[in-house]
């Protein structure tokens, strides 16, 4: 006996036409013999149906990104890194989309922050001859994809806004193939590239925004490997404005006299939230995945946060701004503890318990969790070098998660492995370092209001780019795109390419 509930949707048809019907299968192939269906087959090897009513955009985006053989860094499940749903939560909390769903925009940003190149449209900044030339562009390569934002209603099918990849094109019909991801309640169908036009060419009710899509490829240089920009939290925006817009007029409306003055400017004046906007990115296990022993490939990403770490304590203005965050002119309320002898003891609870949202692909914040145990210890490789080691029981009700989280760390003393350290000096990411990279990141015209010439070419040749290790000037590159990419979000200009390096 059936049980209460829906079992999948009949397709209207038409507009839309089955995959796996006579009709789909005859216009599949001759796309095929076409030229346009290259990207297909990459997308349907990674296919997958979305986990919750909701996910449409996440899956959608998880699909393309596994397409793409983007690394995420990051564990899934087990010794496996592969973005799943659940690690999409850099730019809304997944409870929000879950009950919610997510905007167009925050798609973007989400791929953005995964480390792909992106340009994406709202209808209403591009034309239908436009989108048919990049989705003909896409369907004959294997390195870029196509994701639609669109109303079903327009295709007579049942539901709203809803998100999918473009899986071909049919030339001969000018017909979109759309590789749906709520596969629970469609198949994958083909629809007139018109049709899913007009689809797009409507308002999100929820952002005021008319839909659209994105073109996602690789990028041709490293995404980050410390730090990263989030706009999980809702300050994610006035941040992104303060920096690229408010700084440059506060610099410009001020005399400033040396480089303290400018960081004073600077600091002083940060949103309150400031600290949930750069984060530094951490080696996360679970305890009960793996041993102490690390892998070739953790050692290898661990080694690489290590080099840029150094390289960045390394610059001149890394000291200026360890030298002002210790001083006295200091007093900046936005950013906590901003101590360039941050104990590493002070962040390991916090850290912990990020790692264990990360791993249960939670998107709350580290509040939600309770540290009952925290430690800091030294374990020995077989090369004898020493790796900093987080470790942790972090509880949320009644659920208890081990954790390991590998610092990025330059030490100083050699210490017995066994031993739980909470005085151990080490030089960890800490405020220092993430804001001499975030300083680093901002774009060059940010200090030209500066009035007096020596002190703007002083910090011209502090903040340049060019003089910069490769690492290093990748890092701060990718930052830089992430900002400008944010800060397009909120001005809503998508239409431009969102990854561009600004130089």
């Amino acid at each position: 006996m059936a049980m209460a509930g829906l079992y999948r949707r009949l397709l209207p048809s038409p507009p839309a036409i089955d995959f796996a019907s006579s009709q789909g299968k005859k216009l599949f192939v001759e796309a095929i013999q076409g030229g346009t269906m290259e990207g297909f087959f990459k997308l349907i090897s990674y296919f997958q149906t979305q986990s919750e009513p909701a996910y449409c955009g996440l899956a959608s985006l998880a699909m393309v990104l596994n397409a793409l053989a983007v690394d995420p860094g990051r564990k899934w499940k087990g010794p496996w890194r592969w973005f799943d749903e659940s690690m999409l939560d850099c730019c809304e909390p997944l409870d929000k989309v879950k009950t919610k769903g997510i905007s167009f925009d925050k798609v973007v940003c989400l791929a953005q922050c995964a480390g792909t190149k992106v340009k994406a449209f709202h209808t209403n900044h591009s034309t239908l001859d436009d989108f048919r030339k990049y989705v003909k562009a896409c369907s004959a390569s294997e390195d870029c994809h196509v994701i639609s934002s669109y109303h079903r209603g327009t295709f007579k099918q049942t539901g709203e806004g809803h998100f999918s990849p473009i899986g071909g094109y049919h030339a001969g019909r000018d017909m979109a193939l759309i590789l749906d991801v709520a596969r629970f309640k469609y198949p994958p169908h083909w629809v007139p590239l018109s049709l899913l036009w007009d689809a797009m060419n409507t308002l999100d009710q929820s952002s005021g925004h008319h839909r659209g899509f994105m073109l996602i490829s690789r990028l041709h240089r490293s995404p980050a490997l410390l730090y990263t920009l989030s706009c999980k939290h809702d300050s994610w925006a006035s941040t992104a404005k303060y920096l690229v817009e408010d700084v440059p007029l506060l610099l410009g409306l001020k005399e400033v006299e040396d480089v303290k003055n400018i960081l004073s400017i600077v600091v002083n004046s940060l949103p309150s939230k400031f600290a949930d906007f750069i984060k530094w990115i951490a080696e996360v296990r679970r305890q009960e995945d793996v041993d102490e022993s690390l892998s070739q490939e953790e050692k290898g990403r661990l080694a690489v946060k290590e080099e840029v770490l150094r390289q960045v304590q390394e610059i001149g203005l890394y000291k200026h701004v360890k030298d002002f965050l210790s001083s006295e002119i200091s007093c900046c309320h936005s950013v906590v503890s901003l101590s360039s002898e941050e104990s590493l003891s002070l962040v390991a609870a916090d850290i912990c318990c990020q790692g264990a949202g990360l791993m249960k692909g939670s998107c709350r914040s580290s509040i939600s969790f309770c540290c009952s145990e925290t430690g800091i210890k030294c374990i020995r490789t077989k090369e004898n070098k020493s790796i900093t080691m987080i470790s942790g029981k972090v509880v949320n009700g009644n659920d208890e998660q081990q954790v390991d989280v590998l610092v990025p760390s330059s030490q100083n003393n050699r210490l017995d492995g066994s031993l739980f350290l909470f005085s151990y000096k080490v030089l960890h990411p800490a405020n220092s370092d993430v804001l001499t990279a975030l300083l680093l990141a901002l774009p060059p015209e940010t200090w030209s209001g500066i009035k007096n010439k020596m002190l703007l070419q002083e910090i011209h040749n502090l903040v340049s780019t060019e003089n910069l290790p490769n690492l290093l000037q990748e890092e701060v590159l990718h930052l830089r795109g992430q900002l400008l990419a944010l800060k397009r979000c909120k001005d809503n200009k998508l239409e431009e390419e969102l990854s561009a390096p600004v130089f």
